[in-house]
Formats: C-alpha cells, sequence, structure tokens
C-alpha cells in the first residue's frame, strides 16, 4: 500500500534493509572478531534499542565463510535448540539432543576445515534457563575454537550472570555491550538514511514532524521505525499528498497504545 502510492520499489523502515548506524556497525565489527578468534557475547539492551538489528546484520554476513544459527522460538529448551542447531548444520534430527551432540560438533569442525567461522545467535537470552545455557556452553566447549555464542537478550540477563552459581559462564564472557537510546542526531541520521535508501526526498517529513517523532520515540528506535511508517501509512489513508506533517503524526499520537495510561479516558 505504502510502495504503491508513494510510488516506491522497496518496503520503507524494512527491518531485514536497515542499514547500521556507525555505533551498531562498530559492535557488529567486534562481534566478527570476536568469530574469527572465539568467544561468549552478550549483546544486551531494553526493547527497541536495536539488537534486532545487529542481529539481523549478522544473518547476512556471507555464507561462504560464516554459518551463522538464529535460535528463536524456541522456548529456549535444550532440545529445541539442539534442534535448531541441527537444522542450520544440515543434519537431521535424532531422537534426543545427547545423540545429536556428537554428530554437532563432527560437523562443527568439517565446516570449520572448509573455511567457515561458525557463529550461534540465541535471541531473547534472558528468557533462556541458565541449566539449558549451561549445558549449550559445555555442548560449544567441543566446538572450533574460532567459535561464537552471541546471548542477545535484555538487562536482566547481566543480573542473571552476576549470580555466584553462574560465574562459570559469566567468566567466560570475552565481550559485552549494552544497546543504549540514541540521542537525536542519530535518530535524525536514522530517518534520513531511510529515505535515502528508498529514494525519497529528505522533505517527506516535515521538520515539524521529525521533530515530533524524534521527540516521542525517547531514544528508541524501534519506537521511531514504527511511528515512521504508521505515519506513512496515516498518509495513505487520508490521501493527503506524500509530504507528512506534524498533524498526521499527531493522528498516530492518538491512538490509545500511544499514550500514557493517565491519558485514557472515555470522555
Amino acid at each position: 500500500m505504502i510502495r504503491s502510492y508513494f510510488g516506491l520499489t522497496q518496503d520503507p523502515f524494512a527491518l531485514r534493509d536497515i542499514e547500521l548506524l556507525s555505533h551498531q556497525q562498530e559492535i557488529h565489527d567486534t562481534l566478527r572478531v570476536h568469530s574469527q578468534q572465539g568467544g561468549l557475547c552478550l549483546v544486551v539492551g531494553r526493547p527497541g534499542t536495536g539488537k534486532s538489528v545487529i542481529k539481523e546484520s549478522l544473518k547476512r554476513l556471507p555464507d561462504k565463510d560464516y554459518l551463522v544459527a538464529s535460535i528463536a522460538r524456541t522456548l529456549h529448551t535444550y532440545t529445541n535448540t539442539v534442534k535448531i542447531l541441527c537444522e542450520a548444520f544440515k543434519i537431521e534430527f535424532e531422537t534426543s539432543a545427547f545423540k545429536c551432540e556428537r554428530k554437532l560438533i563432527q560437523q562443527a569442525f568439517a565446516l570449520n576445515r572448509s573455511g567457515k567461522m561458525l557463529v550461534t545467535v540465541i535471541d531473547d537470552a534472558h528468557l533462556m534457563d541458565m541449566e539449558n545455557l549451561r549445558r549449550l556452553r559445555l555442548l560449544l566447549e567441543d566446538f572450533p575454537k574460532n567459535h561464537n555464542l552471541i546471548l542477545v537478550g535484555q538487562v536482566e540477563l547481566l543480573a542473571s550472570l552476576d549470580l555466584a552459581v553462574n560465574q562459570d559462564i559469566k567468566s567466560r564472557v570475552t565481550y559485552s555491550v549494552i544497546t543504549k537510546r540514541l540521542h537525536e542526531d542519530a535518530m535524525r541520521e536514522f530517518i534520513e538514511r531511510q529515505l535515502d535508501r528508498i529514494g525519497l526526498g529528505h522533505n517527506t517529513f516535515t521538520a515539524g514532524a521529525i521533530e515530533l517523532i524524534i521527540r516521542t520515540a525517547d531514544g528508541v528506535l524501534r519506537r521511531c521505525r514504527n511511528l515512521c511508517l504508521a505515519s506513512m501509512l496515516e498518509a495513505v489513508r487520508a490521501s493527503s499528498g506524500t509530504t507528512i506533517d506534524i498533524d498526521l503524526v499527531n493522528r498516530v499520537l492518538m491512538q490509545p497504545h500511544r499514550q500514557k495510561e493517565v491519558d485514557l479516558m472515555d470522555s
């Protein structure tokens, strides 16, 4: 709908096509270094601060050099995690995770000998039971040394690793970073780069509309992206032209889920 209305060939603000900002690129490059030398890395932060963008950038690493296994939708059980690893490593899952472990290790060394670096990314790692994470870590301990396990989650993961019982995992962490809220210039750069990518002018959003979006997003990248998309959809719905002004953004902000609880009244 947006593509047709604005005359675009690409989806605006699509997560898979988002280019990394400078601080995100620095995190991405550091994770790649740890993939070459072996590591256990943590990427933590509040929801919407760019963790998913970094994860997607890792999944786009060239297949000829990397095998990236992205683990999500597992309910974070050990068996389901092993199933996804088997799928990524192109081996058949047997009746239990235990029976697959030796095959995974053998395949990991075969891939390593072919020149591939191995990366396992666990999304929402703060939801994973520490005993399951410990079992996974012990499995990956037998992988080639240039394997990188990357845990992506909320900051509660750091608190869990701080417990004395989990020091065996924390002591193996080689790199950690917190994805923080963005400052206003970075948010503006994000919007402008996305407009450049799809071939729209920076004046698609008026200055007032951009300022309102940035102020409302409060440094949260996902919130900024969603506000921009919702404003473009509102322009399509209202057939108000291809310039998004402050009135269109305000219509989006009137939606109940974007208001504070104190403002939600019947009258």
